[in-house]
Formats: structure tokens, sequence, C-alpha cells
């Protein structure tokens, strides 16, 4: 995650309390290997028994994102009419047919001011829908991806043979666990503005809305995401057997 100067953490559980800041870098030092374990892990178990096209991998301000010099794709930043903000990272997979989703990540709550109010891990635990705008070629040169094509589509169409980034907005419900308090509920949209994007969802990044009025975040203030959607099954020829 971007590095930031310490704030207050304010613990919720006791009133007036204020944690100690050696506390606020936790959710930091758990990040990076969240979002690590996460692009090994839960990206790796979908593809190992659905690898078909309705399979997407799912990055957050995560990965080759956050590779470059500019540290504003990293977290991704969302912030609501009262001005406080949630900072998100993290990676995934998810599969559209069975709307079946396997992503986690890291996610600080911050006020106005910067002081964090809560801190902890995220959670998907379904898929409400998926819109794709497309394969964005432009983003495999812009990010250094060789897109390798293969005659195996319908009609004889280019088909790519890797992973390949993708357009979207995707509407996941998720769980937000705090390090102190309640667990919350809550919808995440995370729009790539790529390819055939409307005009409503042209502005990148993620927005946020918690359940049972705990309010809604849907000023995307910096940070960059991307689908990339797995490549067909490769078809195997049956083995041909000799009769005795």
């Amino acid at each position: 995650m971007q590095t930031q100067p310490p704030g207050k953490f304010f613990d919720r559980s006791h009133r007036g309390g204020v944690l100690s800041t050696q506390k606020f870098f936790f959710p930091r030092f758990l990040g990076r290997p969240v979002v690590i374990g996460l692009a090994l892990l839960l990206i790796a178990r979908p593809f190992v028994s659905q690898n078909n096209p309705s399979n997407y991998i799912l990055q957050i301000a995560a990965g080759i994102l956050c590779d470059g010099g500019d540290s504003s794709n990293c977290p991704a930043v969302v912030k609501s009419a009262r001005g406080d903000s949630y900072e998100m990272s993290g990676a995934g997979t998810f599969e559209t047919q069975n709307k079946s989703v396997h992503a986690s990540g890291t996610f600080i709550h911050k006020a106005p001011s910067g002081d964090v109010f809560d801190a902890g891990v995220r959670i998907a635990t379904g898929l409400v829908s998926f819109e794709s705008y497309g394969i964005t070629r432009a983003a495999l040169h812009q990010n250094g991806v060789n897109l390798r094509l293969r005659s195996s589509g319908p009609r004889g169409s280019p088909m790519p043979s890797s992973p390949v980034p993708t357009g979207g907005l995707a509407v996941i419900n998720i769980r937000l666990v705090p390090m102190f308090g309640t667990p919350k509920a809550a919808v995440l949209q995370v729009n790539c503005a790529s390819g055939n994007v409307p005009n409503q969802r042209a502005v990148e990044g993620i927005r946020l809305t918690i359940e049972k009025n705990g309010g809604d975040f849907s000023e995307e203030a910096g940070g960059r995401v991307m689908f990339l959607a797995t490549p067909p099954p490769k078809a195997v020829s049956p083995s041909l057997t000799a009769s005795p």
C-alpha cells in the first residue's frame, strides 16, 4: 500500500479512545502479503478446474497496477459526500456463469482530517453482476503484456491464448472485517474504464455502499483497477487406440 504519515487511530469500541499509532501500521504491513498471497492462491484456485471465457482475474490497486512510479494508482480511494474515505487494495477471481467469487484485500476508513476510523480486511461473499466493456489491447502494450492470438474462436475469429485486460463493471457483495468492532456487509463496485465505456462510468475506480445506513461512498478519488479475462480451454483430441 501507499505509505502515508501516521494519524490517530480511533477505536469506536471505546468511547473517546485513541489507539497507539503503532497499530495504525497493521493494515499496511498486512496489505502487501495479502495482495501477493491472493494473486498466487485465489487466482490459481479456479484456474485448475474452470479455465473458461467466463472467468476473470480482478486487481484493485495491486500487482502490475502498482509497479510504476505513479503512487496515486495505489491504493484505490473512494469518498463520501461527508468527506470521509475508504482506501482499498487486493486481488482475486470471479466466474460470471455461477457468480462465484474468490477475492479479498485490505481497507482503511479515514476521516476527512486523515485520522483513521478503522482498518482491516475485506472478503468477497458473492458476485452480483459483471458488465464487460470489451478487451482493451492498448492496456496490454501499456503494461508490457504480450498478446498471442489463435484462430479457434467462433467462425475462426482470433482468441487470446493468455489472460488479457478487459474493461468492465463488477458489482460484488463484500464483508468488511475491522481490526476492532463489528464486521459490516457492503456492496463494492469496481469499474475499469477501458473499452466501450458508458458515459456515466467514464471515471475508473471503486464505489462502496455500506448496508444498514452505513453510508454511500460514490466519489472515485484515485486508484487503478483491472480485469483480466482468461481464455477458453484448449480442445484436447481424443486418443486413438487400436482394437485387439
